[in-house]
């Protein structure tokens, strides 16, 4: 009798508990995934770095469950904010995907006004490159071995601090920056984009074509001490170029 009491006990449990899931946790549930908000869109494709506009994007009703916590619900919070990462269209839009000013490189490049120009140089190896140590903001020399096919390496007078302004892979992807993929394994660099003068350019382009220059780390740190170097080199210019200085 005990036997079949506890049996019949047991039985009355399961059936409550059944009904409570039926009753109770299940609309619950199935209220919490049919319910709907309003988050952003990417309508086309967006780089890294690239301000968004308003036609970048749209505005979608889509389940409210399991979404991320900083997924951006409004035009507002990403109109006129830059991408830190590509975005693919179809894609929702983070809070930690967007910043209030572009990246460093996007920053130099857009201040770009005839003084100085951005070029792009060669990295032909790994301990070419600061064995993919360089970041963008570092100040750099360029070592020439054999410069002029003389027999001597030198760091020419035009190059002892150049300024990096962006390290890229050869997929295109910037290798120092959110732009970098984090799905793959980080790659190595291929290029590194210096700010440079006409002047600069011109000795850049022959070592890229002609040499195998080196880059060496000279200073990495904040704004006002890195412009110190800048304003040696640009004087060291003027004195070795006082044509193209009294032309500006």
């Amino acid at each position: 009798m005990g036997f079949l009491r506890n049996r019949t006990v047991l039985g009355i449990i399961c059936i409550m508990v059944s009904l409570l899931i039926c009753f109770a946790v299940t609309p619950f549930f199935n209220a919490n995934i049919s319910r709907k908000t309003s988050i952003v869109h990417v309508a086309k494709d967006i780089k890294a770095g690239e301000q968004i506009t308003g036609e970048m994007i749209k505005t979608v009703e889509v389940g409210s469950y399991n979404l991320p916590q900083d997924v951006v619900k409004s035009p507002d919070i990403a109109v006129g904010r830059y991408a830190v990462a590509d975005l693919l269209a179809g894609d929702y839009i983070l809070a930690a995907k967007l910043a209030d000013a572009p990246p460093a490189e996007n920053a130099a490049l857009l201040s770009l006004n005839g003084e100085k120009q951005a070029f792009s140089l060669t990295i032909k190896s790994f301990a070419a490159g600061l064995s993919g140590k360089l970041i963008s903001g570092d100040i750099v020399s360029v070592i020439a071995p054999d410069y002029k096919k003389r027999g001597t390496t030198v760091i020419p007078a035009e190059l002892q601090y150049v300024e990096v302004i962006a390290v890229t892979a050869g997929s295109g992807y910037d290798t120092d920056t959110a732009g970098q993929r984090k799905d793959d394994d980080k790659e190595l660099p291929s290029t590194v984009t210096l700010l440079v003068s006409p002047e600069q350019s011109k000795i850049l382009a022959e070592l890229d074509a002609e040499g195998k220059p080196h880059l060496s780390l000279v200073y990495r740190g904040s704004e006002e001490n890195k412009a110190k170097f800048i304003e040696a080199q640009d004087a060291a210019l003027k004195k070795l170029y006082p044509e193209a200085a009294n032309h500006d």
